[in-house]
């Protein structure tokens, strides 16, 4: 990283597919157990799907000199209702602790915050150790639910929240 690289995080929008593809496939090869769907799923979507997914779902893209570094989604979740989430949290190794997944997690926050609410919530794999840390740095704590993971029973689910200042 040189010194006059630049990071951002915004908003997906319908032109950004391709980069919310390729990060969101990295994430899937990278880290399997994180997520609710897999590398093999997702490798099988249309463009259509992409632009649908970029286009009409929450997601955030953190760029560093024009190339897509990291994502997050946020939404809500039928089984807690009136609360907000962060799903899909995903840095590629060489962003990792330089402050991007901070950012992408501030940018789920203050979308939070503008539907009105002051805590976001997360379920975290126990099997992704380097994750939840980070998660505790940040201020989320476990609620002490825990359950297993949907698509994959070997895996444990924990939940965790943090409230938004």
């Amino acid at each position: 990283m040189t010194r006059d690289s630049t990071l951002s995080v915004r908003r997906c929008g319908p032109d950004d597919w391709p980069g919310l593809r390729a990060i969101r496939l990295e994430a899937l090869a990278d880290t399997p157990d994180a997520y609710g769907s897999t590398y093999e799923e997702n490798a099988r979507w249309s463009d259509a799907q992409w632009k649908n997914a970029a286009t009409n779902r929450l997601y955030y893209l953190a760029e560093r000199d024009g190339r897509v570094v990291g994502m997050v989604s946020g939404g809500f979740n039928d089984g807690y209702p009136g609360t907000r989430w962060l799903y899909g949290m995903y840095v590629t190794p060489s962003e990792r602790g330089t402050g991007t997944a901070a950012l992408l997690v501030r940018a789920i926050a203050d979308w939070a915050k503008s539907e009105g609410v002051d805590e976001i919530y997360l379920h975290v794999t126990t099997s992704v150790a380097r994750a939840r840390a980070f998660y505790e740095k940040v201020g989320f704590r476990a609620t002490g639910e825990h359950f297993t993971m949907e698509r994959d029973s070997s895996l444990t689910l924990i939940t965790m929240v943090q409230s938004i200042d």
